[in-house]
């Protein structure tokens, strides 16, 4: 009996990077971007990018369980954004890029808080993990020009100089997780 598909919302910088990794995971049916854990309803990406909503800019996965698990999502996350540096991914700076999991089913949120507790005792890095795992609330699908950013705008100049080289890192580091 298959399982049901599952849903996890992350928060690792622009998720214009953040979409371009996971459209290629294996197992994963469906990439949003949006907002979440802010606190106007419906913001727009200029009041997000100001610091006025105070909304997480994330990409919303659905999956399935059966050819991906949570955990590995979470690894692929862990790799392709830097989970030590607070509100900031790169050049890309303020509350909107801050490293988020954002959780709907608790059992990710247990995981999320184990895989955080088990990289800070390995010290696979040399600085504090600063990951928010919290409930997702007050979620939003961001505007339509920003779905599929990265494969409709390859040769945009930020998607190859930062989206490009996360695919490739992905590609590279988890093999067997890129979609045939």
């Amino acid at each position: 009996m298959s399982q049901a598909l599952q849903t996890i919302t992350l928060g690792g910088g622009c998720f214009w990077c953040t979409e371009a990794v996971f459209v290629n995971v294996r197992g994963v049916t469906d990439v949003e971007s949006g907002y979440c854990n802010g606190h106007l309803a419906q913001p727009t990406y200029e009041q997000v990018c100001r610091g006025d909503s105070g909304h997480c800019e994330v990409v919303k996965l659905t999956f399935d369980p059966a050819e991906v698990s949570a955990r590995e999502i979470l690894e692929v996350f862990f790799v392709i954004h830097d989970p030590t540096t607070l509100n900031r991914q790169g050049a890309d700076s303020g509350t909107q890029y801050r490293s988020g999991i954002y959780w709907s089913h608790p059992e990710h949120e247990a995981l999320a808080r184990a895989l955080i507790a088990e990289m800070a005792q390995s010290g696979v890095y040399h600085q504090p993990i600063v990951t928010e795992v919290l409930p997702l609330a007050n979620y939003w699908p961001a505007e339509d020009y920003h779905q599929d950013f990265f494969a409709r705008n390859p040769h945009q100049g930020y998607c190859m100089a930062v989206a490009a080289p996360k695919v490739a890192k992905f590609r590279k580091t988890f093999a067997r997780l890129v979609k045939a």
